[in-house]
């Protein structure tokens, strides 16, 4: 149902507590004792798991409360702070820590630290290092975490409620940080600029083409495509898919399956008149997670279905195919789709997608059931881990991959710094022509949303961008170069915290490190 890659390149996995024993008990005869469990009281299995990508193992961890549907971001120093969920977990915050392979972490957990309950709610990192949590079933108002005093509450925003229709579809609101610190806040099928600081709306946008619902249980998928520069002065945001109006009492009621949506829109909230630009996808999809591709040029769009909504047993016709979007391919409606090999394994309700380091996006999860059912119904749940593997990572490509070689581990905002890097075809290199550098935040991903995921392609100094490196024979990884760039201006165009660093050589990145970027 959730996860997060953190900086020790370890994904935080976990589901609710809620739905009875799992399939992995935790460690040394541990037990959870919670009288407000409303499967069981005492349960001595885990509903929470760290995994090591690099090992390919994973341990269980201990949840207390329950993380029914909630929402999290990573502070600027790398931990989790994770939020909300249902019952006991409704105001909790939850934290857990990256640490050295050789300790055991566990979550830690503050069940009263929010002023208002938060159940499907969205986060988002703000400059200061803050988190904004947004909205949450009947919650039309937004609070910070970490409170500046104890006594901090909820600032109201009226707009949620206002988008909110019969099947609500105005939880998991859509929520980017805009380049001139303000949020970008889409609900159902319409979208404000908000001034967080002063509770002002400062810009509405023109409602969707169409006017069907993306929020939750709707479940299209939005990000911030990718920002163009280290001063980026325009931003642009991109949603696709979701359920048509309607959908949600259909299944529920009807048991009919109506197609699901198949449009695109992009919309450039930095203009002075903003407008949709639709498009069509491949297929209909609904429930399909969008992870950006860390070439800065493409979004990956996997997992969902074809037919029916979110919610249990609410969806049908599994889309097995991703597709890849190019954001600068021009020509006619449709040219930036690419369809992919599939996977054989539906992902359904409560799947999830995440990018790695390495380049391939981990896919996981699917659970339409109210419990955990392994037998004898559709869809059941899957507890298997897929790793997809763009077409950047093709063999074919393996002599264009760059290979970072020195690259500092922390950078201040608008700081100059050199990427030491190879790569075997060093013919395919043109100075100052295709080589790019790209951070990447890692998204928190669940419901069809990945919080908090963002791209900066960074600006290269000079016209003679990349230049053999000076003290270094070339070997058999490749002629070497250096590369300068300049770190993200301002927590507004990438707030504080921990960034995956890729060197771009047209459109195959290297594998990436981990950079931290600090406001100082």
């Amino acid at each position: 149902m959730h996860m997060q890659l953190m900086p020790n390149d370890r994904v935080i996995i976990f589901d609710r507590t809620d739905f009875g024993p799992s399939n992995l008990s935790l460690p040394s005869g541990q037990c959870r004792s919670d009288d407000n469990d409303t499967a069981l009281k005492i349960d001595c299995t885990a509903h929470s798991a760290e995994y090591d990508v690099p090992s390919n193992s994973f341990r269980p961890l201990t949840i207390l409360t329950d993380t029914w549907c909630s929402s999290a971001s990573l502070d600027p120093d790398g931990r989790l702070v994770q939020t909300g969920g249902f019952n006991d977990g409704e105001r909790a915050v939850r934290f857990f820590r990256a640490c050295a392979p050789e300790r055991t972490c566990d979550w830690e957990e503050l069940p009263l630290a929010l002023a208002a309950r938060r159940w499907y709610a969205t986060n988002q990192i703000l400059p200061d290092g803050r988190a904004v949590i947004v909205g949450g079933r009947r919650q039309f108002n937004y609070e910070f975490y970490p409170k500046s005093s104890g006594a901090e509450g909820t600032y109201r925003l009226p707009f949620l409620r206002e988008m909110m229709s019969a099947s609500e579809d105005n939880l998991y609101p859509f929520v980017h940080l805009n380049v001139d610190g303000n949020l970008f806040i889409f609900a159902n099928n319409r979208a404000i600029l908000l001034d967080y600081t002063s509770n002002t709306v400062v810009k509405s946008f023109p409602r969707m083409p169409g006017e069907d619902p993306r929020n939750y249980p709707s479940s299209g998928s939005s990000v911030l495509m990718p920002l163009n520069g280290s001063s980026a002065a325009e931003s642009e945001v991109l949603i696709c898919g979701g359920a048509r109006a309607g959908a949600y009492e259909e299944a529920l009621k009807n048991k009919t399956y109506l197609r699901a949506l198949s449009t695109c829109g992009r919309l450039r909230i930095t203009d002075a008149s903003p407008a949709w630009a639709m498009e069509e996808m491949p297929t209909a999809r609904v429930m399909g997670d969008m992870v950006l591709m860390p070439n800065g040029k493409e979004v990956l769009i996997v997992n969902g279905a074809a037919e029916g909504t979110a919610g249990w047993e609410l969806a049908r016709s599994p889309v097995m195919a991703p597709v890849i979007y190019r954001f600068d391919n021009g020509g006619s409606s449709g040219s930036r789709f690419s369809v992919l090999g599939g996977s054989d394994v539906p992902r359904m309700y409560h799947s999830t997608a995440v990018l790695l380091r390495d380049g391939r996006v981990l896919v996981g999860g699917s659970n339409p059931h109210v419990n955990y059912n392994f037998y004898g119904v559709l869809f059941p749940t899957e507890l298997s881990l897929e790793a997809f593997s763009p077409p950047y990572l093709d063999w074919s490509l393996c002599d264009l991959r760059p290979a970072i070689v020195e690259s500092p581990q922390e950078v201040g905002h608008g700081r100059r710094f050199s990427v030491g890097f190879t790569v075997r075809d060093g013919s395919s290199l043109t100075v100052g022509g295709t080589v790019s550098v790209t951070v990447v935040a890692p998204g928190f991903a669940t419901h069809a949303l990945a919080m908090n995921q963002r791209v900066v392609v960074l600006d290269v100094v000079g016209t003679a961008a990349v230049k053999r490196r000076r003290g270094r024979k070339d070997s058999a990884e490749g002629a070497a170069y250096d590369v300068e760039v300049v770190a993200p201006a301002n927590g507004k165009v990438a707030p504080a915290g921990y960034y995956m660093l890729f060197v771009v050589n047209g459109d195959v990145p290297s594998e990436g490190v981990w950079v931290r970027i600090t406001n100082s």
